[in-house]
C-alpha cells in the first residue's frame, strides 16, 4: 500500500524530471543541434505537420543546419514556418533545401540561455514539491481511514521526503551539467 505511494511518487517526479531535459533541448549550446528545430510545424495538405515529417534536418556542422524538404513545393511553407518560428535566425533558401546559418553565441545570449535553463529546472522543482505534496496527502488519507498507524504515516512522510530530496538534487546536477555546456566555449 505504502510502497505503491512512494513507486507512483517517484515516478512522477522522474517524470518531471524527463520533462525538464526535453525541455533542455530547445536551448542552444555552443554547437547547434536540429532539435532548435522540433516545435516548427508546416502546412501539409491542410494539416500542421511536425518538420521533422516532411523534410530531413541535418546539422552539417557546428553552426549549420540544413533542412531538405521531401517534396519541392514545400521549400516556401518550410522557410516561412522557420520564419515564423523566431530561433534566432533567418533561413536562407537556395532553391534545393533552406539553410540556417548561426552565429557563434555571445556572453550575453549564453546567460540569458542559463536563465531560461535555471527557470526550467526550478519549474521541475514545483512539480516534484506538487508531486511530493499528493503522496502526502494519499498517505495522511491512510491514516484518516485507520489503514495505517500514525507512526506509520510519519516514517511514510520521511520516505517521501527522502524520495523528494533526492530527485530535487537530481534536479540540480543536470541543470549544472547543462549550464557548463552552454557557457562553454
Amino acid at each position: 500500500m505504502l510502497d505503491d505511494i512512494y513507486e507512483e511518487c517517484e515516478m512522477d517526479m522522474e517524470g518531471a524530471i524527463e520533462h525538464m531535459q526535453s525541455q533542455f533541448k530547445t536551448l542552444r549550446t555552443g554547437k547547434v543541434t536540429t532539435q532548435v528545430l522540433d516545435g516548427i510545424k508546416v502546412e501539409y495538405y491542410g494539416a500542421p505537420t511536425p518538420l521533422a515529417q516532411v523534410a530531413t534536418v541535418l546539422a552539417t556542422d557546428a553552426t549549420t543546419i540544413t533542412v531538405s524538404p521531401w517534396e519541392k513545393p514545400l521549400l516556401g511553407d518550410i522557410e516561412s514556418a522557420i520564419a515564423k518560428a523566431n530561433i534566432g535566425v533567418n533561413p536562407t533558401n537556395d532553391g534545393e533545401q533552406v539553410k540556417l546559418f548561426f552565429p557563434p553565441m555571445t556572453v550575453e545570449q549564453r546567460q540569458e540561455n542559463v536563465k531560461k535553463l535555471k527557470k526550467m529546472g526550478e519549474d521541475a522543482k514545483v512539480a516534484i514539491r506538487n508531486d511530493r505534496r499528493k503522496a502526502n496527502d494519499a498517505v495522511k488519507k491512510l491514516e484518516k481511514e485507520k489503514e495505517i498507524t500514525e507512526d506509520d504515516s510519519k516514517r511514510a512522510q520521511e520516505n517521501i521526503q527522502k524520495i523528494t530530496d533526492k530527485m530535487t538534487a537530481k534536479v540540480d546536477d543536470v541543470v549544472k551539467q547543462k549550464e557548463q555546456a552552454i557557457m562553454t566555449v
